[in-house]
């Protein structure tokens, strides 16, 4: 698969490739992730709104994908138009998906509440299509992703997910799955945040939405299945040639927690 080539010097903020570069063996770590969790590529969520996957996105924050789907079957049952969602207000909107199970229901329900209300304020409109008017190029990702970047509550991994699967944007969200994965396999200091992180991958992996979406598809599966937090399978990861770690979990050497999974 594709690793993109190094920038030309110029005026920019610092390059964390330069201070940490890919691995010569990271096209064969992108190759290998595709071809043993995501051979064939899921198709991207299909939402007639972004706001709906915005939402569905806040929702998954740490819940799991079947509460997740259960809390967004039951608010879109219950608010088959957003508006009803703000005129009911966060209260409302907390009763609503603590009916359905799943935490965090109250910070979810203000998160939820407050992009209504700045669409609402500030565009006249509970609807996020306006982002798809902005071009395919480099400059209007980076449009969309400041649209997004401003609504209350949403974080850098929120704007990423919803770039990359509701508008087909080549973003390159990390999770806390794909973190834990790098830092095993020492392309990234151990020390670097979520936002470190996702930012080296977003220069090593070449710019292509394909690419990333695959990239995203398969290391979650990886850290989930294989890569796991507590009692990784090592012996079946088919990185373990590539990795420091294998050797030290096969000893039992290093304790079972991962890095936090991320909130968002």
């Amino acid at each position: 698969m594709p690793v993109r080539s190094p920038r030309p010097p110029s005026a920019r903020a610092p390059f964390l490739a330069e201070q940490n570069p890919p691995p010569a063996w990271f096209g064969d770590y992108l190759s290998r992730l595709r071809e043993t969790y995501a051979p064939e590529l899921p198709p991207p969520r299909s939402f007639p709104d972004p706001l709906g996957g915005l939402i569905r996105t806040i929702l998954s924050q740490q819940n799991t994908r079947r509460v997740a789907q259960r809390q967004w079957e039951v608010l879109t049952a219950t608010y088959p138009q957003w508006e009803a969602a703000l005129l009911d207000g966060p209260d409302g909107i907390e009763a609503t998906l603590k009916s359905a199970g799943g935490g965090l229901s109250r910070m979810k329900a203000d998160y939820i509440y407050g992009i209504l209300a700045h669409l609402e304020e500030r565009h006249g409109a509970l609807s996020l299509r306006f982002l798809r008017e902005f071009p395919y190029t480099p400059q209007g990702h980076e449009q969309a992703r400041a649209a997004l970047a401003a609504l209350p509550g949403v974080g850098h991994k929120t704007v990423a997910l919803v770039l990359l699967f509701d508008l087909r944007r080549p973003a390159m969200p990390v999770d806390g799955n794909m973190e834990r994965a790098a830092k095993r396999l020492e392309l990234v200091p151990a020390a670097w945040n979520s936002h470190k992180v996702e930012r080296w991958y977003a220069e090593v992996v070449t710019g292509d939405w394909e690419t990333r979406f695959a990239l995203h598809i398969s290391g979650v599966r990886h850290g989930r299945d294989t890569c796991r937090s507590k009692r990784p399978l090592c012996p079946a990861c088919p990185l373990r040639e590539f990795c420091p770690s294998a050797a030290i979990f096969g000893l039992g050497a290093v304790g079972e927690a991962g890095p936090p999974e991320l909130a968002g």
